[in-house]
């Protein structure tokens, strides 16, 4: 059970659909953190214009490390 109310994808529609849609043809499914946004596509957008340009400026290892580092960080198993 999710602590996060999420649009399950089969009821998705309008934006959400269409991010679903971007996500399953980018990953081959649709993550959770995709999902998580699902009740606020708009904010969503903006998350990933600015994920995408932080990225943009690094080489994809150091993003997944920082990534990493910042996780273990705040101690996140997920």
């Amino acid at each position: 059970m999710p602590y996060i109310k999420t649009i399950p994808e089969e009821q998705a529609e309008n934006l959400v659909l269409e991010q679903y849609q971007a996500a399953q043809k980018l990953f081959g499914y649709v993550p959770n953190y995709t999902k998580a946004f699902s009740i606020r596509p708009n904010v969503y957008d903006s998350w990933w214009k600015l994920a995408s340009s932080i990225r943009s400026k690094m080489h994809l290892r150091r993003y997944e490390l920082v990534t990493f580092a910042a996780a273990m960080v705040m101690k996140c198993s997920y």
